[in-house]
């Protein structure tokens, strides 16, 4: 039976002729409706384009560049905080490579909408006048004065990292020579000595704590990858991910996760800008910053990340 016209109104009477014309009554069922302007394929069409787009993402990955953000304590519920630890990381998971450049927090720049002052107060500034705006000024600041493209960005609040290495059972570390918080030798950090650790400066200074934050890093990425913590795994991500924010996609995670793998924590090229590149001076102010010597800084820039 075809949908509005009953196969009986259709038929000729017997032993008469068919008519041309056969009225019909409209019934209430309504017939659907034709997209007329083609919606469906473009619907279609951009499915298409949008599963290609992330497959080539995956099978053939282009560099990405993110800036990490340690941020320091902050009023309850927020992130106005300065930016007190500052890695600018690349990767390229085709070669494979995996860089970290640890920026002083002391570094005297320009800061977009604020004018010369210190690297790390960009987020504080930005973020103090309008939440949520804080790691895109931090970006910003690093494209404006390193000349580097910066894709996207992570932000960790310090004592989110507490939990985390209390949710990993710790993290084994082995250091050459001591600190003002542990000794020379093997140690397993719990949450709160691994954030005393990260931060603390007495008998050092900001470049030696640089080099402290790179060994936690590599020093976690090592217990990850014991399978015996593995059962953790599942407390350990939930942990992060409520310390953290990023604007890195889902889709690139598969991609940057596999390249970490293949490059494995020893083989991360860790770079910090160094004593020899920067030079100290008092601001008018009566602060104690760290001026930049690009002629020494863009050489590894160019090593790094126009490879």
């Amino acid at each position: 039976m075809i949908e509005g016209h009953p196969l009986e109104d259709t038929q000729p009477a017997p032993a008469q002729r068919a008519p041309l014309y056969v009225e019909t009554q409209p019934t209430s069922v309504r017939r659907p409706r034709r997209c007329s302007c083609g919606c469906c394929a473009v619907v279609l069409t951009f499915g298409v384009m949008l599963g290609l787009i992330v497959m080539a993402s995956f099978f053939f990955p282009s560099r990405t560049n993110i800036l990490v953000l340690g941020i320091d304590r902050t009023p309850p519920g927020t992130a106005i905080g300065r930016s007190d630890a500052m890695i600018l990381v690349t990767v390229q998971p085709l070669k494979p490579y995996v860089g970290m450049l640890s920026i002083p927090r002391d570094l005297w720049v320009f800061v977009p909408g604020v004018g010369e002052n210190r690297i790390n107060t960009a987020h504080f500034f930005a973020e103090s006048e309008h939440l949520g705006m804080g790691a895109a000024a931090a970006v910003e600041t690093v494209q404006t004065n390193f000349g580097v493209d910066v894709h996207y960005f992570l932000r960790i609040q310090f004592d989110g990292l507490q939990a985390l290495v209390d949710a990993l059972d710790g993290i084994p570390i082995e250091l050459e020579g001591p600190t003002a918080v542990l000794s020379a030798g093997r140690h397993l950090m719990d949450g709160k000595t691994a954030l005393a650790f990260i931060r603390d400066r007495r008998g050092s200074d900001d470049f030696f704590r640089m080099e402290r934050g790179q060994l936690f890093i590599k020093a976690m990425l090592n217990r990850i990858q014991d399978p015996r913590v593995w059962p953790r795994l599942p407390v350990a991500l939930a942990t992060l991910t409520a310390a953290m924010d990023t604007n890195i996609p889902p889709w690139k995670w598969p991609s940057l996760g596999l390249a970490l793998l293949r490059v494995g924590p020893g083989g991360i090229d860790v770079r910090i800008i160094g004593r020899e590149m920067v030079r100290g001076f008092t601001t008018q102010q009566g602060a104690q910053v760290l001026a930049p010597d690009w002629s020494a800084i863009n050489p590894v820039l160019v090593e790094m990340f126009d490879q």
